[in-house]
């Protein structure tokens, strides 16, 4: 797919201009270089707030450069008064600072079974951060609301690669209205980098990352839910127990909105080895939705018995968890004999939900929230290398046409995919302009699935 001047002047721009003190991010799982997604391995889970440059990133699209001398924000539709708000005009309202966990809608994906299509994260597309910025609530207030006003539609700097629909989501008024639902223009004490929304994005507390936009520039009261695509297609899950690998009735979906209570060992890791009667620190994060975590609780006999993990109250700063933030949590266990141990911690809200055993599975890997497991080896000493990376295979030319004008190996490389989800995928690149003639979909179809299908195929 040939990308428009208009994306090679932005994709320019953002080359040419980065500005100075832009954290730089390290030891990242790299799950998509073009367009950008991070992950933050395990170890970021034992800190409270994530540092900026272990902050996992996702990205539909190329990452804008947006000039703040230039920008503002447009505020329209069911209001009284329409707004053009610049940056250094937004700032004189009263700044607010919240703790809050931001978690992409498809952490988890790559855990699920049988495998959906999608970037494949497994644990660490989350993290917590101090932001800062104004309610939105002020903002409304100073627009003024009509009575029609429904739904709260943002739109940002970022553009559609090809004709991939416009990422805009909308968020009820009464979410938009709460006094933690911020537009915010810092995060961790910093204006927000480039891969984070600089210089504005919503921060929905409680809620899934979807609805936090990134690089708002516009922001349009609705008297209804917006129908695009991100509503009323992508990011939707089944209001009833959906069957694993079954098709789903779209009629019977609802847009993702709050996250799930969940936890994650930050150690031991999956096959640490351990010495045998001797204590041995377990340890990790905690978060939920609306409702604030409670407890804690951890198994050593695969869920057999559990017991308590003891959560940090302080956070190691002078600032209180919060109501959005994650908790640390931390326990000791002794292994009583040698041989493997299963590990796993399960998490509570205060409103009594509870992390299952098993997963409420959804054809797009959203809102994964199971008991994280451990397999530890106890009776030696040392951690053992993992299994070596599998190497990407030489794409042909018909592949890499219709493919890599876009995107990199890399995000194909990390699907598990049946032949028929390899398809449907396919053919939704060739909605959004994937250059693939009729001849040459059969090909593709099958080298992406005998390369990159699931684990039994490989």
């Amino acid at each position: 797919m040939r990308l428009s001047r208009r994306h090679l002047l932005v994709l320019s721009a953002f080359a040419t201009s980065l500005r100075a003190g832009e954290p730089v991010k390290r030891g990242m799982i790299v799950r998509s270089a073009r367009p950008e997604d991070l992950e933050m391995p395990l170890d970021g889970f034992r800190d409270w707030i994530t540092p900026l440059e272990r902050f996992f990133v996702r990205s539909h699209v190329y990452t804008p450069a947006v000039d703040a001398a230039q920008w503002k924000l447009e505020v329209g539709g069911e209001v009284r008064n329409r707004l053009s708000l610049t940056l250094p005009e937004l700032q004189r309202l009263p700044k607010v600072e919240l703790p809050g966990v931001l978690e992409c809608a498809g952490n988890g994906r790559g855990l699920f079974q049988p495998t959906v299509p999608g970037i494949q994260w497994e644990y660490g597309a989350v993290g917590n951060a101090v932001w800062a910025g104004v309610r939105l609530r002020d903002v409304l207030e100073n627009a003024g609301l009509r009575a029609s006003a429904r739904d709260i539609l943002f739109d940002g700097a970022d553009l559609p690669i090809g004709k991939m629909p416009d990422f805009r989501r909308s968020i009820p008024v009464r979410k938009a209205l709460h006094p933690d639902t911020l537009l915010a223009y810092q995060m961790n004490g910093r204006p927000l980098s480039r891969s984070h929304g600089f210089p504005l994005r919503a921060v929905v507390p409680g809620w899934a990352g979807d609805c936090w936009v990134k690089w708002v520039t516009s922001i349009q009261v609705l008297d209804r839910e917006y129908e695009g695509f991100f509503m009323r297609t992508a990011y939707r899950i089944p209001t009833y127990a959906a069957q694993p690998g079954q098709a789903v009735d779209p009629a019977r979906t609802a847009p993702v909105t709050e996250l799930r209570v969940k936890s994650v060992i930050a150690s031991p890791q999956d096959g640490a080895r351990l010495a045998v009667g001797k204590p041995h620190a377990v340890s990790g994060a905690a978060w939920s939705g609306e409702s604030p975590v409670d407890r804690v609780e951890v198994s050593a006999d695969g869920g057999r018995s559990w017991f308590g993990a003891e959560l940090d109250r302080s956070a190691g700063t002078h600032r209180a968890p919060g109501r959005y933030g994650w908790r640390l949590w931390s326990t000791h266990w002794t292994p009583p004999a040698p041989g493997p141990h299963l590990l796993m911690a399960r998490a509570m809200s205060v409103s009594g939900a509870a992390q299952p055993l098993e997963p409420a599975w959804n054809p797009s890997g959203y809102l994964g929230n199971t008991v994280h497991r451990v397999r530890v080896e106890a009776g030696r000493a040392g951690t053992p290398a993992g299994p070596p990376a599998r190497p990407v295979p030489a794409f042909p030319v018909e592949a890499r046409t219709a493919c890599l004008g876009c995107h990199g190996e890399d995000i194909i490389a990390g699907q598990r995919l049946t032949r028929a989800q390899w398809e449907r995928e396919l053919d939704k690149m060739i909605g959004w302009g994937a250059p693939v003639t009729p001849a040459d979909r059969s090909a593709l179809v099958e080298f992406l699935f005998r390369h990159f299908g699931p684990a039994s195929h490989r």
